[in-house]
């Protein structure tokens, strides 16, 4: 066991190098075995392969037979995920440690879906306690919003509820409602605005009548640039139409800053809080996702929250070889630092999944885009991917060509259900037949014998030819349900929580994120000020504004 800091973390100098971990160094030397071998072979040499290289848990089926591994691989890269500390961090994550070491933080949002009952004392606070007391507000209002309790200043019910945040307080309540509109009541229209660009609000607000419209302003210090230049717009629109007193009505806060909230007019009774050890792009089921509540409604959400909970409780005690997320967690490594493999391409064989892949983009990328160890050392291997996708069956229409034919390998995460919400004739089957083909096109290709075979032209051969070899994962479920949902998002979670602790980075911090903003509040008053600005940026810097504010006059 490695040695422990009181706040939960590794004491520096503990952990043995990434490099020099034994279970790495095999891996390197197996990585140069089995480099060369393809799917194609693989499986010829082992029939029961499909049946044996595949995990399941709480309603997930993973089948990760055809990726470019081995029995020895899984058995090293556990090996890995062991030498890494993935056990005692795991440990410590779930008993509220500050895994944060940059920010000096736990990492909790675990907690967000515990069930009631439950305990977990932080720095002297039940954390379960305060998120239940949140979440029966929540309920209690969006009761009163579905049930038309809630209304506006002038005594219309409310039937469009906009949703006003950046990152993670718009990613995740987007992609979940898109993902639950099956489940959603269809009276409510739903919109979500997070751009800075005017366009964003002018098109969420445009044919609404703002005596029936709420919005949820979701920012933690709500002082967020883009949140709340939205937020005063929106404001502006609401009391252009019903005047300065009926801000109270409808607007309400997703924030920890009741200060701020009420100097905005919100009524601090109205405001929603969550806590610092809740980073956004882990929000969705905090009270960020007030929006989502209101949509689906209290039980619905609770669901969701269920699905969570079991799949945190899977990845915290299933052993590692069996493990979902740990599984997926230790392919990512295995690809993008043996193979070099820097995308990922995940599509969902589902069109209520549509925003997943860009919900995805910000948990993976934000989370693991590092380049310093947890000890502030340059890390030793490549860290993180780019994650990207589209809803099939379009992506076969658009990228797919690259996958099967590119001279880059892209590993792919192809997730399906055995059923459509929305029955039609045969469309499912027809979409379910696209998740199994595309799986087996991608491993096993097609070879120059098999294309003559086809009786092409000898001159076409090259061109028809697919290599294969092309490595996914096949993420079966039965429906997409609230329950499963919360599923999927928290095997994402945990996957990228494995990623990190073997690379030994800060999953949990951001600070990639501030010198843009930083920067742009600088510039910011020189494109708006009458006169000329002293510029004294580099001369690309300076000639832009120049350039901009010639543009914007003319």
């Amino acid at each position: 066991m490695n040695a422990m800091t009181d706040t939960g973390h590794e004491a520096p100098g503990t952990m043995t190098p990434l490099v020099q971990r034994p279970a790495w160094e095999a891996l390197r030397a197996h990585h140069a075995d089995i480099a060369s071998a393809h799917l194609r072979d693989l499986f010829a040499a082992d029939l029961t392969r499909g049946e044996r290289l595949r995990a399941e848990a709480v309603g997930l089926h993973l089948d990760y037979s055809k990726n470019r591994v081995t029995d020895e691989t899984m058995r090293l890269l556990v090996e890995l995920a062991e030498q890494s500390g993935l056990r005692s961090h795991i440990d410590a994550m779930f008993a509220g440690r500050h895994i944060n070491i940059s920010e000096d933080r736990a990492v909790l949002h675990v907690a967000l879906r515990m069930p009631a009952g439950s305990s977990l004392v932080v720095d002297g606070t039940d954390v379960v306690a305060e998120v239940h007391q949140v979440l029966a507000r929540m309920g209690s209002f969006a009761d009163r919003v579905r049930r038309g309790e809630w209304t506006g200043h002038t005594g219309k019910r409310i039937r469009n509820v906009i949703n006003v945040g950046i990152g993670g307080s718009d990613l995740g309540p987007v992609m979940a409602y898109e993902a639950l509109r099956h489940y959603s009541d269809r009276s409510l229209a739903m919109r979500f605005v997070s751009n800075i660009d005017s366009t964003d609000l002018v098109e969420a607000t445009r044919g609404l009548d703002p005596a029936e419209t709420l919005f949820i302003i979701s920012s933690k210090t709500f002082s967020t640039l883009e949140t709340m230049t939205n937020a005063h717009s929106a404001r502006d629109w609401v009391v252009r139409a019903l005047g300065e007193d009926s801000v109270a009505s409808h607007f309400v806060a997703v924030s920890t800053s009741a200060e701020r909230v009420e100097a905005f007019g919100i009524d601090s009774s109205n405001m929603f809080g969550f806590w610092d050890w809740v980073g956004g792009r882990y929000s969705m089921d905090s009270a960020i996702g007030l929006s989502t509540m209101i949509a689906v409604g209290p039980e619905r959400f609770a669901e969701m929250l269920a699905g969570f909970h079991a799949m945190d409780e899977h990845f915290r005690t299933a052993p590692f070889g069996q493990n979902l997320p740990v599984i997926m967690g230790l392919l990512a490594v295995w690809y993008r630092d043996f193979f070099g493999c820097q995308t990922v391409g995940v599509m969902p064989y589902e069109q209520y999944l549509k925003r997943f892949p860009a919900y995805l983009q910000q948990l993976t990328m934000e989370s693991n885009g590092k380049h310093v160890t947890l000890t502030g050392e340059p890390v030793q291997a490549d860290t993180g991917a780019v994650y990207w996708g589209e809803p099939g069956t379009n992506g076969q229409h658009s990228f797919y060509q690259l996958i099967h034919q590119g001279t880059t390998v892209i590993p792919v995460d192809l997730i399906g259900f055995a059923k459509s919400l929305n029955p039609l004739g045969e469309h499912h089957d027809l979409l379910s037949s696209n998740v199994f083909a595309q799986a087996k096109a991608l491993a096993f290709g097609k070879t120059a014998d098999e294309v003559r075979a086809e009786g092409s032209a000898e001159a076409v051969v090259p061109q028809r030819v697919m290599e294969g070899n092309r490595p996914t994962n096949v993420i079966l479920a039965e429906v997409l349900t609230p329950f499963r949902l919360g599923t999927l998002v928290a095997l994402y979670e945990h996957s990228v929580f494995t990623q990190g602790t073997v690379w030994g980075i800060d999953s949990f911090d951001q600070w990639g994120v501030e010198l843009g903003k930083v920067l742009a509040k600088q510039i910011a008053p020189q494109l708006l000020c009458a006169e000329e600005p002293q510029l004294d940026h580099d001369s690309s810097t300076n000639e832009l504004i120049r350039l901009y504010r010639r543009l914007k006059d003319t």
